[in-house]
């Protein structure tokens, strides 16, 4: 039963890949608005992963490139360190050059990769003891991964992987309490809509 479920999804898997139609294919002048939910999962140990909305729009000036600027709601994470816990809250903002090695072909698997800069900005910082904290924005690189299964000629699935270089100087109490590197791994999934 195992097998026969594994190559019914494998035989949809390559007709959808394989599958194609000449209105799918991206070229230059369209606009691409996305709409995923995503789980970022940070590199520092002693703060927690958070998911939840993030947004793209985007513009392609060649069939094969375009830019996107993404953003997302806040994001917020627990953290403990040094016997202080407490909570905060970082949105994400990216612009980043896309390529899409099937742009201009007639395939309805459209992937792409992207790189670019990101901001982050930090809010609401919050310590359980009653101790201020203040973390610094930060400005770093920003590298996506992603793919969109077209099922309509404006509509699509979309998937993507990004890892984002964000650093942010701390105090606690007016004093500097060190540099703490969240580097998040995001992934998610959602929606693809094409003008």
């Amino acid at each position: 039963m195992t097998k026969i479920k594994l190559i019914s999804a494998l035989a949809l898997a390559g007709s959808c890949a394989f599958g194609t139609q000449a209105a799918l294919a991206y070229s230059a002048g369209d606009f691409i608005v996305r709409g995923d939910i995503a789980k970022t999962d940070v590199d520092a140990s002693n703060v927690e992963d958070d998911n939840g909305f993030m947004g793209s729009v985007g513009y392609l000036f060649h069939d094969k490139l375009g830019v996107a600027l993404t953003s997302s709601e806040n994001f917020e994470h627990d953290f403990s360190s040094n016997g202080t816990s407490g909570d905060f809250e970082q949105r994400p903002t990216n612009l980043t050059l896309q390529y899409y090695p099937l742009g201009g072909t007639n395939s309805r698997v459209q992937p792409y990769a992207g790189a670019g800069v990101n901001y982050t900005e930090f809010s609401s910082e919050h310590a359980s003891n009653g101790q201020s904290v203040s973390m610094d924005d930060s400005w770093g690189a920003v590298g996506e991964l992603g793919v969109d299964l077209f099922v309509t000629e404006n509509l699509a699935f979309n998937g993507f992987a990004s890892y984002t270089d964000v650093d942010s100087d701390t105090d606690i109490n007016g004093a500097s309490a060190g540099e703490v590197n969240l580097d998040p791994v995001t992934v998610g999934g959602g929606l693809t809509f094409r003008f």
